[in-house]
């Protein structure tokens, strides 16, 4: 990529994350409702640290920080860097407060673009590799600020919507199954474009025989699930996912909601979602579940979950596209007639745990920390959902998730 087709992608790039904040009242800025889920305010905040942390403060001899104490606060877990404010006192940042943030953004921003322009940027590659990566590592912030203000929204009674409009009624095709005959294929990222190192290097796997559903589960097939006693058949699971379930006292996925109406009390099956609380749509993808409800849900089908390299290989051979976010769209996934299931709806999981591929090196100093570190006990999802930028919803791309995880937009693919 040119330095002029970065300096439009970076601006391009910040200027997103401020217009998906458009929508929240100032209250929001701060909201926290578990660990996991960090505040608005503080992922304007540290995507601007990942700029200059690794950019201004390595390469332009005079730059200045507006504060030294930002070094700590927007750290997430660089420990090569040195200390982070604990994650879950991310919430309680009252100070600074959202216009000293917005300031911060454009002090950096305004230091990047001279960055951008000077003729260091033109001959140092390594200046825009870094870019590159801080504009993918911001729209992966971008993508967790619509996950984490969901799960943060719901825990508020009242239900609030982000965004405006309802999202559409799905028309979903008859499940089918895709057939694949055996083989070594090869998987990871190769060619151009961008990738993140975790997706290196492409190398050979041998698959068995295998079929793939040409859809993704849907919100009434779930339902079937859970009407069949799925959540209190300890045959159907994992032990550390019949642990989680009694834990959690888990009846159906996340952001489910059965409201009482009418004179009997019947129950009202509705969703939340970021347009607020909605009549559940039986067509549309189930989401929201973990690992562990979705290898339960495999088993009670008869079938099980996909590897990585099953899933990768089926996009490859039956030539599936992105169709992640580029618009200001809806904020919900739903089920297309065509019969899409690959991107644009829901993460993947799969069967796969999250570890590096053969021949795999995590780069040096700090930076190598942004994957390699956590290959360790979290599974892979593959594909996309609705709130993912296309530029990562490729079929390489891996991204990872702890099996008891739920409150990222999370599917199911079948898989025999």
């Amino acid at each position: 990529m040119s330095i002029e087709a970065l300096r439009e992608e970076f601006a391009q790039t910040r200027a997103r994350s401020i217009a998906d904040c458009a929508s929240l009242e100032l209250e929001d800025y701060t909201l926290q409702a578990a660990v996991f889920a960090s505040p608005p305010k503080w992922h304007l905040a540290h995507t601007t640290w990942f700029f200059e942390t690794f950019l201004l403060k390595p390469f332009v001899s005079d730059y200045r920080t507006p504060n030294e104490q930002y070094e700590v606060l927007f750290n997430s877990y660089y420990n090569g860097i040195g200390e982070q404010h604990p994650r879950d006192r991310r919430g309680l940042l009252s100070r600074p407060g959202l216009a000293a943030v917005l300031d911060y953004r454009r002090h950096v921003d305004e230091a990047m673009e001279q960055l951008l322009a000077s003729d260091l940027a033109a001959e140092n590659p390594a200046i825009g590799e870094r870019c590159l990566l801080g504009i993918e590592h911001e729209r992966q912030h971008q993508e967790l600020f619509f996950t984490d203000i969901k799960y943060s929204l719901a825990a508020n009674p009242l239900y609030p919507a982000l965004s405006a409009g309802v999202p559409e009624r799905s028309s979903v095709s008859p499940l089918d199954w895709l057939t694949f005959d055996p083989g070594l294929v090869e998987m990871g990222h190769g060619g151009q474009g961008f990738s993140f190192d975790n997706e290196h290097p492409r190398h050979a796997v041998f698959v068995q025989p295998f079929e793939i559903a040409n859809r993704l589960v849907t919100n009434g097939e779930y339902q079937a699930f859970i009407d069949d006693g799925g959540y209190q058949r300890p045959e159907l699971w994992l032990a550390d996912g019949w642990a989680t379930v009694q834990e959690q006292a888990w009846k159906a996925p996340l952001h489910w909601v059965e409201r009482g109406v009418g004179s009997e009390g019947e129950d009202e099956p509705l969703e939340f979602t970021l347009h607020g609380l909605i009549p559940r749509d039986p067509d549309a993808p189930v989401c929201h579940v973990s690992g562990y409800e979705a290898d339960a849900f495999a088993r009670w089908s008869g079938a099980r979950l996909p590897t990585e390299a099953e899933w990768e290989w089926m996009c490859e051979q039956t030539g599936e596209a992105s169709s992640g976010r580029d618009t200001e769209g809806l904020l919900h996934p739903r089920s297309s007639a065509d019969g899409r299931g690959c991107f644009g709806a829901c993460w993947q999981w799969t069967q796969s745990a999250y570890g590096p591929y053969p021949g795999f090196r995590a780069s040096d100093g700090a930076i190598g920390e942004y994957n390699g570190k956590f290959m360790s006990n979290q599974w892979v999802l593959r594909g996309g959902s609705c709130v993912t930028w296309s530029s990562q919803a490729r079929a390489t791309y891996r991204n990872f998730f702890y099996p008891q995880d739920r409150w990222q937009f999370s599917g199911i693919r079948l898989a025999r």
